[in-house]
């Protein structure tokens, strides 16, 4: 009878070890497209892999804050310097932790927190940015707040930031720099 109590022990304990990780991925890059743009694949609409051109995976100069709700993020300079930081949450009193980060230099993103990476050099900075999870998410937070659609109500967001509705609504026709594409 122990016999069996140790063999169900040992079915539970690597049922639950098999199910602690992402699955597999079905291709080698998953580029960001909308639902109608896109093949699903992995949970995620990527742009079909001929489509794709090196632009993607290309920033100017500035990654503008956001966030990823379900991805720590690992960047590694190969190049360049960068001005890099990400601020903790309301509960650690919303600091900001920045750091120039210089050719072999790590730093490292902690989940869901808002974060941002930028360009301080005169020529091109090179970095490898790895993640937690095949599937991240990634929220741009200027696109969040003043490009959702439909809008967030300008009281909402006048309120929010404690400015004039003018502010809000030059906010909002303004093209924001957006992750995702």
């Amino acid at each position: 009878m122990k016999v069996v109590y140790f063999l169900v022990a040992i079915l539970a304990l690597t049922s639950s070890l098999v199910s602690a990780y992402d699955p597999s991925p079905l291709q080698d890059f998953c580029v960001a497209a909308k639902e109608k743009d896109g093949v699903f694949v992995n949970g995620k609409f990527c742009k079909d892999p001929k489509l794709v051109k090196a632009d993607n995976f290309f920033r100017y100069g500035l990654n503008a804050p956001h966030t990823h709700p379900r991805g720590t993020e690992i960047l590694i300079v190969l190049e360049g310097t960068l001005y890099v930081g990400f601020v903790t949450s309301n509960q650690d009193g919303n600091r900001l932790f920045t750091k120039v980060l210089n050719k072999g230099d790590v730093f490292v993103f902690p989940i869901g927190l808002i974060h941002f990476q930028m360009n301080m050099g005169n020529g091109n900075a090179v970095a490898i940015a790895g993640l937690s999870s095949q599937n991240p998410g990634a929220i741009t937070i200027a696109n969040a707040l003043f490009k959702v659609n439909p809008p967030i109500s300008s009281e909402v967001l006048t309120k929010a930031f404690q400015v004039d509705k003018t502010i809000i609504d030059y906010l909002q026709k303004l093209s924001w720099y957006d992750n995702n594409n």
